[in-house]
């Protein structure tokens, strides 16, 4: 029988839980979980601990919390520490060759795409705001670059025509966790192959910045619902009635030919707001504005008029 590995685990946000709740369950020996220093949030902005750290001090585990791994006495703890294996899920540092020399075999990262596309820090965003119609989680050996390293395992999903990267999120965190104890267990029986990424088909995701979110009423139709559902829930897909910002959540194609400037509303019909793009159209049925409530479109409209021929953007 194969002794357990010894493991440090480094992640931080939600979609890491998963993995070291596997991790805990599977019987490898977790010697410590590194995981970003507690941040401020909300309106009080309260110190709070990533979801990572919460749920590794339900567990028992030692907590480390660098604000870089960088330093030189993250990494003499490391080595003190003597791991086989770096398991690393959504940390959100880079790792340093001099670290991830370390380990005895090496470091294994969950990356929540089909490398080598989408390779950066928002790939389940950009899956979907690309149209792409699959994805999944790829398990790769780490080296110093951005998600560039051999892949182990890969596991792929259709992304569903309502999807939004909320939805997407919770089910690949969880595809996640299981490919990673799948490849855990290859490692340790001998079976895992490491496969080089082409480089010649690598796109990258990087991180989301709130303007991402604001809608060009002149792209098609097509891409506009995917900018809806892959911003969704941040930074959120958002256009403007003159100095009202609207955020929109839920949105549908109408393939039917447009002779009106993109951004003008077209009409009004139960549970639609119909807009003009660049080709065909699209029927708001979720919308927030100053209010701040998120509302269904004939409750929006109750309280603000959104007359047929005004022009959003």
């Amino acid at each position: 029988m194969n002794r357990p590995l010894k493991i440090v685990f480094m992640g931080t946000p939600d979609f890491a839980v998963p993995s070291l709740q596997a991790l805990h369950d599977s019987g490898h020996e977790v010697l410590a979980v590194v995981t970003q220093p507690d941040r401020p949030k909300g309106r009080g902005r309260k110190l709070t601990p990533p979801p990572v750290k919460s749920t590794a001090m339900r567990y028992g585990y030692p907590v480390l919390q660098p604000e870089t791994v960088s330093a030189d006495a993250f990494h003499r703890h490391m080595a003190e520490l003597e791991p086989d294996l770096y398991v690393v899920v959504a940390f959100g540092q880079i790792l340093p060759q001099s670290l991830l020399d370390i380990p005895g075999i090496g470091s294994i990262n969950v990356h929540a795409s089909l490398l080598p596309r989408h390779r950066g820090a928002a790939p389940i965003q950009w899956a979907i705001i690309n149209g792409d119609r699959e994805t999944g989680v790829t398990t790769m050996m780490m080296d110093k670059g951005m998600d560039t390293g051999d892949m182990l395992l890969v596991e792929k999903t259709a992304i569903g025509p309502d999807e939004t990267a909320a939805d997407l999120h919770d089910r690949l965190r969880v595809m996640g966790a299981r490919t990673l104890i799948r490849t855990l267990e290859r490692l340790q029986n001998g079976g895992l192959e490491r496969v080089p990424q082409d480089p010649d088909k690598a796109t990258y995701a990087p991180m989301l910045k709130k303007t991402d979110g604001e809608i060009d009423w002149s792209l098609p139709a097509e891409r506009i619902e995917c900018l809806i559902r892959g911003v969704t829930p941040w930074p959120g897909a958002y256009t403007f009635s003159d100095d009202m910002r609207l955020k929109i959540f839920k949105a549908s194609v109408l393939e039917r030919e447009i002779s009106v400037p993109p951004g003008t509303i077209l009409e009004c019909i139960p549970g639609e707001l119909r807009v003009a793009t660049g080709k065909w159209a699209i029927a708001i049925q979720e919308i927030q504005g100053e209010s701040g409530r998120r509302l269904a479109i004939d409750d929006f409209l109750c309280g603000c008029r959104l007359p047929d021929g005004t022009c959003l953007g």
